[in-house]
C-alpha cells in the first residue's frame, strides 16, 4: 500500500467475521453487522503537545485492535476497504490475537 497517514491517524483494514453462529447457524451477508475489530495497516508519525513536542502512537502495524461501530472514515485503495481513523477513536488492542492468527 502507498499510503502514509498524517499527525495521530492509524489505518485498520476490517477482519472478517465468522459465517456462523456458536450454534451452528449459516449468518447471511445481508444480516451481517459489520465488524468492530481489525488490523492496523500503518499509523501516522504522532500528534503534537501544546509546546509542538511529537507524541508517538501507542499502536503500530500489525496491531489487533477494537474501534467503536462507527468510528472512521471508510476509504478504498488499490480496490481494498481500509478505515482512517485518529487514536482516540480506538479502544484497545487485542493481546495475543495477532500471535493466534500467525499460527492458524
Amino acid at each position: 500500500m502507498k499510503f502514509r497517514p498524517l499527525h495521530d491517524r492509524v489505518v485498520v483494514k476490517r477482519t472478517e467475521s465468522d459465517e456462523k453462529t456458536a450454534g451452528g447457524i449459516i449468518i447471511p451477508d445481508t444480516a451481517k453487522e459489520k465488524p468492530q475489530q481489525g488490523e492496523v495497516v500503518a499509523v501516522g508519525p504522532g500528534g503534537r503537545d501544546e509546546t509542538g513536542k511529537l507524541t508517538p502512537l501507542d499502536v503500530k502495524a500489525g496491531d489487533a485492535v477494537l474501534f467503536g461501530k462507527w468510528s472512521g472514515t471508510e476509504v478504498k485503495i488499490d480496490g481494498v476497504e481500509y478505515l482512517i481513523m485518529k487514536e482516540s477513536d480506538i479502544m484497545g488492542v487485542l493481546e495475543g490475537a495477532a500471535a493466534k492468527k500467525k499460527a492458524a
